[in-house]
């Protein structure tokens, strides 16, 4: 051993000995138990240690492969589970502090050469170091070590966040340990200014800059996900605590002050005392200013930084008596923006876009800051300090305001936020604030736009609240007559704005409201006007002032018989301004001839704008009034009779009469002007000739003519531009309106008052709004994922409203009109060559001579008296035309069906169809003519039967297509009229047709039977099979002729059946053969129903309709029989022949003769079909567990186990059904099964069970429970860690419902067997340490009803059946009833409004369960009297911290008062005395109304009982 020793030790301190010997023998000599070194490890550790420290102290000259083998060793043994066993058993093993000097030197080297490369082992063994105690003392022991540690590692994480590579999670991992470590021990030290010294001096720089590397970086899919997602949170947070704990400690908050305070202010509160040496802020400060990073980066790191400081200083010392002191700090940071340099008279132009939006933001959270700490008291500020804060925001929001930054998001909300301060800050310059905040700014993107309507809305507010709306008013007209920055300023009043301001002047006095109102009048009529002949900026004034007009006009207070007079005497003057000092005279420049090229001029249309949009708004308000005031005597009084004059008898339609004064000739060269452009005039035209549709409808007796002549007007107005099809979304403001926002602003006129224009307009008008609908929707649904995101009206929304809303079902002709334009879209969709044939039934749905809707028609045309017998007789001969034109359309249908003359459909083709199909499904089918329902339904029908893909199209999109065509059918036949069709049809003729052509179209699916589309085209199919059957039966009218037809036309269906004898596959089609499978089990379906549902008096129809099925069964057989020899091996059985089977197996078994079958193979289950249900059976329980979350198979199957597992005669050979309970598990233990799985199943999975387990011997039984034990492990779902702890379970709501309910539910119903059963007393009390670990508390009420009824039930289940157990377990009864007494408490605080009915409903229910087991307690337990006192103690001290809902309460006195029934003088005597203060009044005040109440009560009931 000596030997050992002494030449192990001997070679590694020998030179003679190569490096790469000594490192083998340093291995052998750790790992090998044979050398026997005294003190092996440490010695190893030190020899290590020492060689590493004499490389980098120069005394030894290794290579730097050496170099790097010795440091893996060092990591090797420092991670070794040897090393940690024997640190375990506490042998000490320790490093030299020169190790760690080493691997801060190693470290900094790579931050000096900017590489990370041959670090890694480096940062390994600091991890190592770090998470050993014993190991770790060499950087908590000297300090300054881990300070310099933790610097290093902040400058390379720096440097791999700045590179472009990708960031991995070693350097992370060990910077957060080294983190956590300096936090340690930071809040051991008990000097303050030397950890203040410790973090500005090393740590503050690189951790800022860390930090907003961290917050800025652009993360990719190659960095580490757990850096990406969890460390680099963790860091910052750790960033935070380490300079909250660093530079704001409650001790140096004096050095602050002292420096902050005004030496005045300082020597009245110290007086005498000298000054602090450190002076921390300027510490701060110096460290922000210099450059410790690049000069790209500094800014936006001081930015970013700035705003974390100023939070923490807050959190520290934020008191009221602070806030001073706080404001200070604040005026010192923001001296470390940028932005400060502007007030000092900096350049602007020094910042770019980037830099000003970075450096506004960090304003921004500064002022937040403020705002919310409250910082900032107006009048402590006036008479304390001298406004010393006043004048400093007053200086921040003059340089705001002269470096305007309107396309920054943050600048608004910096003013806004200076605005909530104090609006006196920002008053002086309101000026400017509306200049370029509001009317000059351009924030037309939505980032900006919103904190701009936001900060106007806030002004809107302020002023509002001060009754100060005029002065601010004041200043906009100012800005508005200012000459413009730019030829066209952006809208005053976005939608946004007018609610704000609509709010604001419902809360305005109508005196301030007149005052603007003539202030804006006054200027028009002075300034404006006179001036805008000519002057395209002065018409740009005079509709930004009117536009501010009209919004106030329509968003004030209506005038109404409560006004005062004196407002009435001032609004009616205000009009009477309006039109003579206004609209007279610009209508007067209207009227001058001008030359065709003088009519374009900006300044004409503009003038033309702002005439037309006044008039508009006058003649609104004006009736308004007229209509809601009676006290109103309108300007225009005199020409109230002259609505009906004859100007509009002379075949044309005028608004003139509004105007006294103004001449026909005139207002003509007014229209001609507004008619020449897409403009605001051409809307307020339509707005005005609709005012005079209204006005002309209110009179006792309507003009007509005059009607349809403004009806035609206005739709003739924009039909130029609708039919271009190009428009863009409007914000519903008049004065914005364009070329391209008109037709939108067009549309929603006419559509918003189709019930006013609709019975004045012609049929062509109709057929045109009609058309137009009808585009827009195309458009609406090729544009559907942009439209959601644009907050705008746009004409596609508009026409979606359209379809959606009621209105369009009442007006008849529309809708009708609507569904023939749609059939000739239908139509030119089809291909070129076939759609000029008049004989294709889509051709003929539509033809021009025949009268599809003279029902609706006939009323509205003018009948002479002496012709109405005549024209009676026409309109029946009409009505019969366009049904023989129907049932010869059918005909065509059917015929073309049998011939097999489809029109082939390119992909394209299928698309449009598909589009024009989902606008078809937003039609009310109901609200539609018997004719027009079967015109839909021949559609429909002619697309299915008359159609087929070209080769090339998408399989899955002529699914798609199929699906939806047979869902609408669907859909029409659940309708009123679905019988209409069976005027021009047999019905076997449809079925007919439907199933050719979808035996036709399944050529194209073979391959494609296993995608989900394929599963939901089934589903259409059976269900429009199985809805129409159903049809065919309820009406009773040839019911047996048409099911004979049909079954006739199935039986003789009969695909591949050759080929499966002669085991060709070449023809075979499984796709037809899963529907010829879908419609045999369908057909079954429906008729054995009926059958069921019919009486005993016709049997005889049962007889004849059961001989029908017998082909159909036998037909079914033999198709699923070849369906399962040509099915794939190791392919789930396809979806439809699992339904089949079932209801084979069901009818079978229904049959009278199934009792004796086993004892009569010859009976009618044969042995044949025996065989075939126990292969089918057999083949279910090997697809079964490979079924993953494919709900379509897995619910059909269960279904047929269900059905199956009735009869355990059926198993085959020796099995039982412990095979379908393995089967079961395997199935439920797949990670494919979720949650929402089992949900979707568990119908299907108990009736199983049921089957299974009602059906099977005793031993089949417990061999399945065994089964089922074995897969739950209740003692590991208790404990496991991320998952089922008591707060985490409230987190995780899925848990409660899933594992938490189940288990209460199962442990009563265990408990509920009683004594007999469950006979250790022990396993009973186990029942209470479950019930203390589940959750009450932090629960949505669905979970927590349940986990509390949970908990109730088991109590209830050990009261009631385990007496003895109780007993013994009274105080963990007490403390488990007692938790649901506290979270009922809680529940059942009083919270004001209550909300939802329903879910308090639950709460009393709760209450109530409370209340009866302290009845039970009182009544049944008499050992329980010795814990009333306890019981009482408990419920008063809860009662005392919460305030009771009454009805709640209720319940709980009552309950409680039965307990107070088993307390005797003793236990009273004692609660007085023993009980807190507090809590002591409310026992009193309980026990006051219990003898006043519940006391007496009793008493009086004892007296009257025998």
């Amino acid at each position: 051993m000596a030997a050992i020793y002494s030449g192990i030790y001997l070679k590694l301190k020998s030179a003679k000995t190569s490096w790469e010997d000594k490192l083998k023998l340093a291995r052998f000599a750790w790992i090998s138990h044979q050398c026997f070194l005294p003190n092996k490890e440490q010695v190893l550790l030190d020899w290590v240690s020492h060689t590493l420290v004499s490389n980098y102290n120069k005394k030894l000259e290794l290579d730097d492969e050496v170099v790097e083998k010795l440091w893996t060793y060092l990591d090797d043994v420092i991670h070794s589970r040897r090393l940690q066993d024997l640190l375990k058993s506490g042998k000490t093993i320790g490093l030299s502090f020169s190790i760690a000097q080493v691997i801060n030197e190693r470290l900094s080297e790579a931050c000096s050469q900017k590489t990370q490369q041959n670090i890694g082992t480096v940062l390994n063994c600091s991890s190592g170091i770090l998470s050993t105690p014993s190991l770790c003392i060499i950087y908590t022991a000297k300090c300054e070590l881990l300070v310099d540690l933790l610097s290093k590692l902040c400058k390379l994480a720096c440097q791999q966040l700045s590179s472009d590579n990708a960031v991995g999670c070693q350097l992370f991992s060990v910077l957060q340990l080294t983190f956590a470590q300096y936090l340690l021990i930071q809040r051991q030290q008990t000097n303050p200014n030397r950890v203040f010294g410790q973090v500005t001096g090393h740590l503050l720089q690189p951790c800022l800059l860390l930090r907003h590397l961290l917050t800025v970086r652009a993360w990719t899919q190659a960095d580490d996900n757990h850096v990406r997602q969890h460390l680099s949170r963790e860091i910052r947070n750790q960033i935070e605590t380490l300079l909250q704990a660093g530079l704001f400690q409650a001790e140096l908050f004096s050095s602050y002050k002292e420096e902050l305070l005004p030496e005045q202010e300082v020597q009245e509160k110290k007086k005498g005392a000298f000054k602090s040496l450190l002076l921390p802020v300027n510490t701060v400060q110096t460290n922000l200013s210099s450059d410790f990073c690049e000069l790209a980066l500094h800014g936006a790191v001081v930015a970013g930084s700035v705003s974390l400081l100023y939070k923490l200083f807050l959190d520290s010392y934020c008191k009221a008596e602070n806030h001073f002191v706080c404001f200070h700090m604040f005026s010192r940071l923001f001296g470390c923006l940028r932005l400060s340099d502007l007030q000092q008279g900096g350049r602007e132009d020094m910042l770019s876009p980037v830099d000003w939006s970075t450096e506004l933001l960090a304003l921004e959270q500064l002022l937040s800051l403020v705002l919310s700490s409250d910082i900032y008291n107006v009048a402590s500020d006036r008479i304390r300090h001298k406004e010393v804060q006043f004048g400093f925001y007053r200086k921040l929001a003059q340089m705001l305001l002269t470096h305007s930054q309107a396309s920054i998001p943050a600048w608004f909300r910096c003013l806004k936020l200076l605005i909530s301060l104090n609006h006196l800050i920002v008053d002086p310059d309101l000026d400017d604030l509306v200049s370029s905040a509001w009317i000059d700014a351009e924030a037309s993107e939505p980032r900006t736009k919103k904190p701009q309507e936001t900060l106007i809305s806030t002004v809107f507010q302020t002023y509002s609240k001060l009754r100060q709306f005029p002065r601010l008013f004041e200043e906009v007209l100012t800005v508005i007559c200012r000459p413009a920055v730019d030829e066209l300023r952006p809208p005053i009043f976005s939608a946004g704005l007018t609610v704000k301001l609509r709010e604001c002047l419902l809360e305005l006095p109508s005196n301030q409201i007149l005052d603007i109102l003539c202030l804006f009048v006054e200027k028009c009529q002075t300034l404006i006007i006179p001036a805008v002949e000519g002057s395209a900026d002065t018409s740009l004034k005079l509709m930004a002032v009117c536009s501010v007009l009209h919004a106030f006009l329509f968003n004030m207070r209506s005038l109404d018989d409560v006004t005062p007079f004196p407002v009435v005497l001032r609004t009616q003057n205000l009009l009477a301004k309006i039109q003579k000092g206004i609209i007279q005279p610009l209508m007067e420049l209207l009227q001058a001839p001008r030359r065709e090229e003088e009519k374009s001029d900006l300044w004409l249309r503009k003038a033309s704008d702002t005439t037309l949009l006044l008039v508009y708004t006058w003649v609104e308000v004006d009736t308004l009034f007229g209509v809601s005031c009676s006290k109103y005597v309108s300007p225009t009084a005199e020409i109230a009779g002259a609505v009906t004059e004859p100007a509009a008898r002379q075949g044309h339609f005028s608004i003139s009469a509004f105007l006294p004064g103004l001449r026909e000739q005139s207002w003509e060269r007014v229209m001609e002007i507004a008619n020449s452009f897409a403009s605001p005039s051409k809307y307020c035209l339509e707005l005005l000739t609709l005012q005079k549709m209204k006005m002309i409808l209110m009179q006792a007796k309507a003009d007509l003519q005059a009607l349809r002549h403004a009806a035609a007007f206005i739709l003739e107005s924009g039909r130029s531009t609708m039919s271009r099809g190009e428009s863009e979304p409007w914000d519903g403001d008049i004065s914005v309106i364009s070329d391209l926002t008109y037709p939108t602003a067009h549309w929603h006129l006419v559509v918003s008052n189709l019930t006013i224009l609709l019975p004045y307009i012609s049929l062509e008008d109709v057929e045109y709004v009609a058309n137009v609908l009808l585009e827009t929707l195309m458009l609406a649904k090729a544009q559907e994922a942009a439209m959601d995101q644009e907050p705008s009206i746009s004409t596609e929304k508009i026409s979606l409203g359209l379809m959606h809303s009621s209105f369009l079902p009442e007006m008849k002709i529309l809708h009708c009109t609507f569904l023939t334009r749609l059939i000739i879209k239908f139509s030119t969709v089809l291909p070129t060559a076939n759609r000029d044939l008049v004989d294709l039934p889509l051709q003929q749905l539509f033809a021009s001579n025949i009268p599809w809707h003279e029902e609706i028609l006939a009323p509205c045309k003018t009948l002479d008296l002496l012709e109405v017998p005549s024209e009676t007789k026409l309109l029946k001969d009409e009505l019969s035309l366009s049904w023989k034109t129907l049932e010869k359309v059918a005909q065509c249908i059917v015929l073309l069906a049998k011939n097999g003359c489809p029109v082939t459909l390119k992909e394209s083709q299928l698309e449009s169809y598909l589009g024009l199909l989902d606008i078809f499904s937003l039609l009310k089918l109901d609200s539609f003519l018997p004719s027009d329902c079967t015109r839909c339904f021949l559609v429909l029908l002619s697309l299915l039967a008359n159609t087929r893909a070209s080769v090339s199209c998408s399989k899955l999109l002529l699914l798609k297509f199929l699906s939806t065509c047979l869902h609408l059918l669907r859909c029409l036949q659940a309708g009123r009229n679905a019988n209409s069709v069976f005027k021009v049809l047999h019905a076997s003729d449809v079925l007919e047709a439907v199933m050719t052509s979808q035996f036709t179209a399944s050529k194209f699916f073979s391959d494609v039977l296993t995608v989900p589309l394929w599963a939901q085209y089934l589903q259409e199919f059976q269900a429009f099979l199985e809805d129409f059957l159903q049809l065919i039966i309820e009406r009773r009218q040839s019911v047996r002729l048409n099911l004979e037809k049909f079954i006739s036309f199935l039986v003789s269906c009969k695909p591949d059946t050759g080929a499966a004898k002669s085991k060709d596959r070449k023809n075979w089609n499984p796709a037809a053969e899963q529907l010829l499978l879908t419609t045999f089990t369908t057909l079954c379906h429906v008729v054995t129903l009926y059958l069921q549902q019919l009486p005993e008096k016709k049997l005889h129809s049962a007889d004849v309709l059961s001989a029908l099925l017998e082909p159909v069964v036998l037909q079914m057989v033999r198709t699923v029989e070849h369906g399962l020899q040509s099915n794939t091996p190791n392919q789930l059985l396809p979806v439809a022949f699992i339904p089949s089977v079932t209801t084979l197996l069901k009818a079978d078994l229904s049959h009278p003769v199934r009792r004796g079958w086993q004892k009569e193979p010859s009976g009618f289950l044969e042995q044949p079909r025996i065989k075939l249900y126990q292969e089918f059976y057999s083949q279910i329980l090997r697809e079964l567990p490979c079924a993953g979350h494919n709900l379509q198979f897995l619910q059909p199957a269960l279904q047929f186990l269900t059905v199956f597992c009735s009869v355990p005669e059926l198993y085959p050979g020796k099995e039982t059904a412990i095979m379908v309970g393995f089967a079961i598990k395997k199935l439920l233990s797949d990670p494919a099964i979720t949650t929402q799985v089992i949900q979707s199943m568990e119908m299907e999975l108990t009736e199983v069970l049921v089957q299974l387990l009602g059906n099977c011997s005793v031993e089949e039984f417990y061999a399945i429970m065994r089964l089922v034990l074995q897969g739950l492990e209740l003692r590991n779902v208790w404990q496991q860690k991320a998952k089922m702890q008591t707060k985490e379970a409230c987190q995780d709501p899925s848990l409660i419902s899933i594992i938490v309910v189940p288990i209460l539910e199962t442990v009563a119903a265990l408990l509920r067997q009683g004594e007999g059963v469950l006979v250790n007393p022990h396993h009973v009390s186990l029942a209470f340490s479950i019930l203390l670990t589940i959750p009450l508390d932090h629960l949505k009420l669905q979970d927590y009803s349940g986990v509390f009824l949970g908990v109730h039930e088991v109590l209830f289940s050990i009261v009631q059946c385990h007496p003895k157990v109780l007993l013994k377990a009274a105080p963990s009864f007490l403390n488990s009833f007692h938790r649901l007494v506290v979270s009922v408490m809680h529940e059942g605080r009083q919270k004001g409004d209550r909300g939802n009915t329903d879910e308090f409903e639950v709460i009393l229910q709760c209450a109530h369960l409370v209340e009866r087991m302290y009845t039970h307690i009182a009544a049944e337990m008499e050992n329980f009297t010795v814990f009333s006192a306890f019981m009482v103690a408990q419920y008063v001290t809860e009662l005392q911290k919460v305030t009771l809902h009454p009805a709640v309460k209720t319940h709980l006195t009552e309950g409680i008062y039965h307990i107070l029934d088993l307390c005797i003088e003793r236990d009273i005597k004692f609660l007085n005395a023993s009980l807190p203060a507090g809590v002591r009044e409310v026992f009193k005040d309980l026990y006051n109304d219990y003898n006043h109440y519940h006391k007496a009560k009793k008493q009086g009931e004892e007296k009257y009982t025998a």
